[in-house]
């Protein structure tokens, strides 16, 4: 998840996406709410007015209630219609009934406003949900004021009706509109982050050495860093290029006086030895330095065939001493760098554990992520413990092998350390001699 998160491009879809699945679901509550809140309005609104056209029917005289057999609103005389109209005394006692509250059953505990004073609510009549809007009043009399409180009362499932379907239609627009949102939003955000994408595309390029420079067709921002980029390669190009010349000069410099003293008569067969070593110290490194200048920057080259190649060749010079050379593969393992230092890394390792091997050695690679591991393994005596933090300084000799000249463990830890990996010694837990394990960031 974390490695996912580090993409820039990932970043902004999903913030994008964040944005529209939880603004959108805030917007449609939102409307939700004021539209329920407006109908509540509206219906307390309705039911005010009813309130004052009964009221206007109404009569007290000899501080007794007076109410026509037939109102003006026809809904309140047709039995079971859905609006109601009640009256009772201040002490919750029914006065009246309209002709619609026929056949129901008196609800408890009717709300008691103050005189002057309404009230808007909802009441269960029968199991079903209604309306109630009541309002005290108190008549003038010769004798005392008469007061008594007005309900009104309305089916609320018109109301309940009236929200749903509203939320309904809402919620499928905006279910609609989120659909439409998120593609335009993708097809946006990807159209604007193509030269992010192109980007990569052309370092990757780079890495392979399949292209030398960047185009410069990017947007504003990308131009400057496209540019720098350019110039580093070039930078480095040049002074690889550099490097090969100056090796190549002090080659062919130290040709002639190395062929001359080789002419000389009276040299001994150790100087003969002595002097050849340099030619071929010469020559390697000019190899060297001719592939490596002409390589792309950080190639990624298949670990794997190099193994099996170093694998096949050793397993044939040491097949004298009946020595198994295991070899556990990694197909997708790849190592970003040079072929010839890549060789001689392991090489020069393998060839070590096979000097120290008694009958088995193990070569092991693993790609995980970022990471590059390979390891060697020899079921040999293994080296001392103090031994193993000197071993790579050149001269140093941690065996007993007639051949080498102790310089081969530093010149790999040299190329490890340009490649800015790292080379661990220690002891192998499964054959007990020496293992090597190399890791790269990759």
């Amino acid at each position: 998840m974390h490695n996912l998160l580090s993409s820039l491009k990932v970043r902004i879809v999903v913030s994008a996406l964040l944005l529209i699945l939880v603004l959108l679901p805030i917007i449609g509550i939102t409307l939700n709410n004021a539209f329920e809140t407006q109908v509540n309005v509206a219906a307390k609104n309705q039911l005010k007015a009813y309130v004052y056209s009964v009221l206007a029917m109404a009569e007290v005289e000899d501080n007794e209630l007076q109410m026509p057999s037939h109102l003006l609103e026809n809904q309140f005389n047709v039995i079971g219609s859905g609006l109601y109209a009640l009256i009772t005394t201040k002490d919750n006692q029914l006065l009246w009934t309209s002709n619609s509250f026929l056949g129901l059953n008196t609800p408890i505990n009717l709300p008691k406003p103050a005189t002057g004073r309404s009230t808007f609510d909802s009441i269960m009549i029968n199991d079903k949900p209604l309306l109630i809007y009541s309002f005290s009043v108190s008549f003038a009399t010769s004798e005392q004021p008469f007061t008594m409180t007005l309900h009104i009362i309305k089916n609320k499932q018109e109301y309940l009706q009236q929200i749903q379907k509203f939320s309904n239609t809402l919620w499928t627009w905006l279910l609609i509109l989120t659909a439409l949102l998120v593609i335009v939003q993708l097809s946006w955000l990807l159209w604007t982050l193509k030269p992010l994408g192109q980007f990569s595309q052309e370092l990757t390029a780079v890495e392979q050495g399949t292209s030398m420079q960047l185009s410069t067709h990017y947007p504003v921002e990308l131009q400057k860093v496209a540019k720098q980029l350019n110039t580093l390669l070039q930078t480095e190009q040049n002074q690889r290029k550099r490097y090969r010349n100056a090796l190549a000069d002090l080659a062919h410099s130290l040709k002639t006086p190395l062929a001359v003293i080789q002419t000389q008569a009276d040299l001994s067969e150790a100087s003969l030895e002595q002097i050849n070593r340099i030619n071929q110290i010469i020559a390697y490194q000019l190899r060297r330095a001719q592939s490596a200048a002409g390589s792309g920057w950080h190639i990624g080259i298949s670990v794997d065939s190099i193994a099996v190649r170093l694998v096949r060749t050793l397993s044939k010079i040491y097949q004298h001493r009946n020595l198994t050379i295991e070899y556990h593969p990694n197909k997708q393992a790849r190592f970003k760098g040079d072929e010839a230092d890549l060789t001689e890394m392991l090489g020069n390792v393998l060839d070590n554990a096979c000097k120290a091997a008694k009958t088995r050695v193990t070569l092991t690679l693993k790609q995980q992520d970022n990471q590059l591991w390979m390891t060697i393994e020899d079921d040999g005596e293994g080296i001392p413990e103090e031994k193993q933090q000197h071993i790579f300084e050149r001269g140093i000799r941690a065996d007993t092998y007639a051949q080498g000249h102790g310089i081969g463990l530093a010149i790999v830890r040299d190329l490890v350390d340009s490649y800015h990996g790292n080379l661990t010694v220690g002891q192998s837990a499964s054959l007990q001699g020496a293992k090597f394990e190399f890791t790269f960031e990759q």
